[in-house]
């Protein structure tokens, strides 16, 4: 136990010397007795741009309830947020994993700006999981995440929808099998409330990554955006951090090599966002945990594929949380000698200890058992060979392909390659391929789901592959290649390639390759020219500067 719980904030507020801070700490209406008791910083994510993270007002007010109820003195604080759903497509895609550093940077600033004891972290929409975690690691404060939740899935012409259709659609659309009537009904359908996007996308990914890992209490991020036991879940929220200042237990003695393992497998079992690798990567690298790309492979091809959640399967996560949720993920892996049952998780019990309290509905057919597994391994696949030599990453759920050889269309913008797919340029047998899209040569490393949903919604998933620096939606499926590295930025083999040139994926033997000698590759090389930065100044141009590579989790240095 802690003898000291304001271990940071007696500094910050003891003392004669202290008397200005704790003057404009009463003008903002704290009394002695607030100031006497632990600080614990709320950063919270809100923001009016997206229903991932709109509702987190209101879950902070209860989470700050739960603190005082506790013993202790709430102080919120807010980051920002960037919405991958609506800036999809656009230049202000390039913004959002760039967002993820900013969310990161800000919330350790306030923390450490203030001294405070412990910190709670209320997260939504993709980059504010990584985003905060990465934060909480660094500041190695008493502290927990608080997910959000999913939003509930539309209805539209008598089926469940969520806002992969929408994106699909468009593609529907320009191939005239939706009428603009069709479209307009789905877009005021797919998303009827709060919460992230309700598939196994980016957010949920990592909101399930995060509570297998043990930084979120198990049970609290499955609870939907809109249900009323979600303001309970954030009260609970506000108590643990109490717990876990009291016996002090902290982000270092969770984020583990063994946990971080159990979060790629989690990943992998539910046909997870691609997204996961970046960000467990960053989060590894922030808590100094060896941790490299090869590691996914590995620990996907030995893990099943069980959830047959959407992109790839029939499901969303409130279905998910219907039959037993997260816990009942974990005990699949648990049942299934893969995972590392003495991981400690913020509720003070280990992760093998929450997963045998598992219930499961009778009956369901979200979670697969072990014996009937959609796959026999994950959804997870690392690529190499000379087209990727530092790797790239494809989701295997949701598509069969386990070979793909055809000639490459080559775009140098998300922009070229959407108006080349939109035109019909693009036929059965293509290789896609997108560069100057990664982290520095974007820069910002976009996400590609409107090439890629357009490319389904023509009827072209099961016959057209696509590779690119840039990174998926989680919402993205078929024989898809992200993440290719060294990008194209940095002279990679990708910005090498020419039009015709004929690309192979081949799932079984790794490899992403041209059929190219290394003469040739070589002499291209000679040949090609570093592009400028598309921005010059401000953030985007920093960033670009200093981005590691997709490989190592696109960190910031």
């Amino acid at each position: 136990m802690r003898p000291n719980l304001k271990h940071k904030s007696y500094l910050l507020t003891d003392g004669p010397d202290r008397a200005p801070a704790r003057a404009m700490l009463k003008g903002i209406g704290f009394s002695d007795e607030d100031l006497a008791k632990p600080l614990v910083g709320v950063a919270n994510t809100w923001i009016e741009v997206m229903p991932c993270n709109f509702h987190l007002r209101r879950l902070s007010a209860k989470v700050k309830e739960g603190i005082r109820a506790a013993g202790g003195t709430p102080i919120e604080y807010n980051t920002v947020a960037v919405s991958d759903g609506v800036s999809m497509g656009t230049e202000g895609m390039k913004a959002s994993l760039v967002s993820r550093e900013v969310i990161a940077d800000s919330i350790e600033l306030v923390a450490r700006g203030h001294l405070f004891d412990a910190v709670v972290a209320l997260t939504g929409c993709d980059k504010t999981i990584p985003g905060a975690i990465m934060a909480l690691a660094r500041l190695d404060l008493p502290s927990l995440m608080l997910y959000g939740g999913s939003i509930a899935p539309g209805r539209f012409e008598g089926r469940d929808v969520t806002i992969q259709d929408v994106f699909e659609a468009v593609g529907s659309f320009a191939k005239g099998e939706m009428s603009s009537m069709q479209l307009a009904d789905l877009e005021g359908h797919a998303c009827p409330g709060a919460g992230a996007c309700g598939g196994q996308f980016t957010a949920n990914t990592m909101a399930t990554a995060v509570e297998i890992l043990g930084m979120a209490f198990m049970g609290s991020g499955g609870v939907p955006a809109e249900n009323d036991k979600k303001d309970q879940v954030a009260f609970m929220a506000g108590q643990l951090v109490m717990m876990l200042l009291r016996c002090d237990i902290r982000p270092s003695h969770i984020i583990t090599r063994r946990s971080l393992e159990n979060a790629i497998a989690a990943v992998a079992t539910t046909g997870g966002s691609t997204n996961a690798v970046l960000h467990l990567l960053a989060i590894a690298r922030e808590m100094g945990v060896p941790l490299s790309i090869d590691d996914f492979d590995a620990i996907s091809t030995k893990t099943p594929l069980l959830a047959d959640l959407k992109p790839g399967g029939r499901y969303v996560a409130v279905d998910l949380e219907r039959v037993g949720g997260i816990r009942l993920l974990a005990k699949r892996l648990l049942d299934a000698g893969i995972l590392h049952a003495d991981a400690v998780t913020v509720s003070g019990k280990t992760i093998g200890e929450e997963a045998v309290s598992a219930e499961e509905a009778p009956g369901q057919d979200v979670v697969r058992s072990l014996e009937n597994p959609i796959k026999r391994s994950g959804g997870l696949v690392i690529l190499k060979g000379n087209l990727s030599p530092e790797g790239c990453v494809i989701k295997m759920a949701g598509h069969e392909r386990l070979l793909h050889r055809g000639p490459a269309r080559v775009f140098d913008s998300e922009e070229a390659a959407f108006a080349a797919v939109k035109s019909g340029k693009i036929v059965s047998g293509d290789v896609v391929v997108i560069r100057y899209e990664g982290p520095k040569g974007g820069p910002g490393m976009r996400e590609m789901l409107g090439v890629t949903a357009a490319i389904s919604g023509l009827g072209l998933g099961d016959s057209v592959a696509l590779m690119t620096d840039g990174r998926f939606s989680g919402a993205t499926h078929g024989l898809m290649a992200g993440h290719v590295s060294p990008e194209a930025a940095l002279g990679g083999p990708i910005a090498l390639l020419r039009d015709g040139d004929v690309v192979t994926f081949d799932i079984e033997a790794r490899q992403l390759n041209v059929a190219l000698s290394d003469q040739e590759l070589m002499m291209r090389a000679k040949e090609w020219k570093a592009p400028s930065c598309r921005y010059q100044t401000g953030v985007m141009a920093k960033y670009a500067r200093h981005v590691s590579s997709a490989s190592q989790g696109a960190t910031t240095f």
